[in-house]
């Protein structure tokens, strides 16, 4: 049974949404407290969210980025503003679908369906932006083409990832390593940056890492 959080501020949409899902056998959750939502989100591990754009305290938009940048998916917006920049814009933020409320109930389960079925074919993959990885294989997924990382390499890219567009220090590196946040030959580090910033190479994604001098390293922010 499939689980999918609903992100809507509005009660009776938010209510109504429910009521057809669970009709339909899902495992409905909803976010009722709109603050950290994102981790809100993490901690109930959906197989789909529906997120409203207009929330308060924070954008749908926003929150669709910092969903994705956590691996989070997939997510279909639903709006009120039947607008072409803000499906773009969202769709720039990594959404995977998108649809104008109020929508049609068995369009929006066919919707539903279709995504449920795309992401069943990749699971657990985490969004990079510019590729999917997969944590568990640390297979790195770029459009056709595919590789698999080495444990070190695949540690540090998740990493790098999941803490996007923060620095990682070389500290935590250290530790996620060699199991230790005590001085490690920084040689060391850059030995295992360097090789895996070879590996990308064919990718063309070598230069997505950056070198933060006397701090660590960090992604670049991601930009549809």
């Amino acid at each position: 049974m499939a689980r999918i959080a609903i992100v809507e501020d509005d009660v009776w949409m938010r209510e109504e949404l429910m009521d057809i899902l669970k009709k339909e056998g899902f495992d409905v959750v909803a976010v009722t407290v709109f603050h950290d939502i994102a981790h809100q989100i993490a901690t109930l591990a959906p197989d789909l969210v529906l997120l409203d754009i207009n929330l308060p305290g924070q954008s749908g938009f926003d929150l669709c980025k910092s969903l994705k940048s956590k691996g989070i998916g997939p997510i279909l917006i639903l709006t009120s503003r039947d607008k072409l920049q803000d499906e773009l814009h969202g769709f720039h933020l990594g959404a995977d679908d998108y649809l104008t409320k109020p929508c049609n109930r068995d369009r929006l389960l066919a919707r539903i369906q279709n995504l449920l079925r795309r992401f069943a074919r990749q699971p657990g993959l985490v969004d990079g932006g510019d590729f999917s990885l997969d944590p568990n294989t640390y297979t790195l997924y770029k459009g056709s083409e595919s590789l698999v990382l080495s444990a070190n390499e695949g540690k540090i890219l998740l990493a790098l990832v999941q803490s996007r567009p923060e620095i990682v220090s070389k500290k935590a590196l250290s530790e996620l390593l060699w199991g230790t946040d005590q001085f490690i030959d920084e040689n060391a580090i850059q030995v295992n940056l360097t090789r895996l910033r070879k590996t990308l190479r064919p990718l063309n994604l070598e230069d997505q890492i950056e070198t933060v001098r006397g701090q660590g390293y960090r992604l670049k922010e991601y930009r549809r």
